[in-house]
């Protein structure tokens, strides 16, 4: 006797066929845990059918009616989830390159998969067919294959089609600097950040956490909250870093992402029903790491929402109710609060033959609004310079712009003429060049710079206009620049 499969996954609800062959009827089978399984057979067509009813394993014994016999393994389990046949994605972009649409399609794609307690998507950006840029006012529809499994689970593999809509919306220009790095070091879950962002008054909002080794893997959320009787889209751009054990490559990677997709105009637009909240960032923070994000925020239609910032264990339901809406504290103090200043332009002329020019950095403590510490450092702070170099000699002059760090180890990251450029770790009162001009006799050279101080390093930080010294060049052997 014959019995295809020889062995069987039953999902619990489904049903499982097995083929008998080579026997004669009538056939029995008998599960030998009939609370995992129910077993039928069709005599017609020597066919056993097994039934899940609850996780776990088991097998079934088919004995034909000469008496021979088979047993067949059968395990049950529930499949890891559900995949949904569309997925639809409002992103902003002027226009939206193809690295940041691959990254929010598989971010929409993870949200909206239905999973199971420890079970998990798996897709990556490599896998979204989309290159290119996405114009603005276009619409891009993109096949996505998914994969969603477990250890106690089967395995469920498809696809989702993802609709991206590239809206056409202003850039975001905020009027004040929301700021939680405090306590910047966790020992306890609860809420980190609480305010309003209202219909007029566009926000940059900063976190900084910190989750030491020994505490609980904890998760990072932000939670927007419309309390009114009408929807309300909100517009918002993010930069995330982490999670990472070192705090400045956080900092880093967040200031990076920020400057990029800010310059673009890369976000999202989220519409938040009635009564209801929504998670504008979950960010895992495991023990002995460190999340930064830096986000820009407004109200595009509806009424004000409340924005809430809370640390939960990393196993705890991301949408579940707050039990508690006090501020945690701690004992050493860091910024938490609202600022006025969100970003500095400067603007300025230099002639080659004057003295060194500097533009300083994160230098000017911002007074908070609300009880708290200032804002040494200047963190999150937007700082736009234009500087017109000028030469009045004959000949063409070497000249170069150099970083200068006045508080600590820092990094950076700058938008020079639109290029971006980064800066590795580099010690206090160090001095690198970030760029190099050639200035011609009796013209000028333009030069705009877009950066911000990164969390996590030390600031204040000088750029320096000064003639070439000779010292090695960005990017070159020896040089933190990149």
């Amino acid at each position: 006797m014959t019995v295809s499969p020889e062995s069987a996954l039953v999902p619990v609800g489904s049903t499982q066929r097995l083929s008998v062959g080579s026997a004669l009827s009538p056939l029995t089978a008998t599960a030998a845990d009939p609370s995992m399984i129910d077993v039928s057979i069709d005599q017609n067509t020597q066919s056993v059918f097994l039934t899940g009813k609850a996780p776990g394993s088991t097998s079934v014994t088919i004995v034909d009616a000469r008496g021979e016999s088979r047993a067949v393994g059968v395990r049950v389990g529930y499949y890891a989830g559900s995949i949904p046949p569309h997925v639809d994605l409002q992103i902003t972009g002027d226009p939206a390159g193809s690295d940041y649409v691959r990254e929010q399609v598989v971010r929409a794609v993870q949200r909206a998969v239905t999973l199971r307690q420890g079970a998990q998507a798996v897709l990556g950006v490599d896998q979204v067919p989309f290159n290119g840029t996405l114009a603005q006012d276009r619409v891009v529809s993109l096949e996505v294959p998914v994969l969603l499994q477990g250890s106690s689970y089967f395995e469920v593999a498809g696809s989702t089609r993802v609709n991206v809509d590239n809206v056409a919306v202003p850039r975001i220009s905020p009027a004040s600097l929301m700021v939680s790095d405090y306590p910047e070091r966790l020992e306890e879950n609860g809420v980190l950040f609480s305010a309003d962002l209202q219909v007029q008054t566009p926000s940059r909002f900063l976190y900084f956490h910190y989750n030491p080794s020994g505490q609980p893997d904890r998760r990072i959320v932000l939670r927007a909250d419309n309390a009114s009787a009408e929807p309300t889209i909100v517009q918002f751009i993010s930069g995330r870093g982490g999670p990472l054990p070192n705090e400045m490559e956080a900092g880093h990677a967040s200031a990076e992402s920020f400057l990029v997709n800010v310059v673009q105009n890369q976000g999202k637009l989220i519409t938040i029903p009635a009564n209801t909240s929504v998670n504008i960032a979950e960010q895992d923070l495991p023990a002995g790491n460190v999340v930064s994000n830096l986000l820009q925020l407004r109200v595009l239609s509806g009424g004000n929402v409340h924005l809430t910032l809370f640390a939960q264990n990393a196993l705890d339901d991301p949408n579940v109710a707050l039990a508690a809406s006090g501020l945690l504290e701690a004992e050493h103090k860091h910024a938490r609060g609202i600022y006025a200043i969100p970003e500095f332009y400067y603007a300025t002329q230099w002639n080659v033959t004057s003295d060194y020019l500097e533009l300083p950095i994160g230098q000017i403590p911002l007074p908070n609004r609300l009880q708290g510490e200032a804002l040494a450092g200047d963190y999150g702070v937007l700082q736009s310079f234009t500087v017109n170099v000028q030469n009045p000699l004959s000949t063409p002059q070497a000249i170069a712009i150099y970083e200068n760090p006045r508080g600590g180890r820092s990094t950076a990251t700058y938008l020079i003429d639109g290029t971006l450029v980064q800066s590795h770790q580099v010690t206090a009162y160090s001095r690198y060049k970030v760029r190099q001009y050639v200035v011609p006799a009796r013209g000028f050279v333009r030069v705009t710079i877009v950066t911000m101080p990164e969390p996590g390093s030390s600031y204040p930080l000088k750029l320096i206009f000064a003639p070439d010294d000779g010292s090695v060049a960005p990017g070159a052997p020896g040089s933190p620049i990149h």
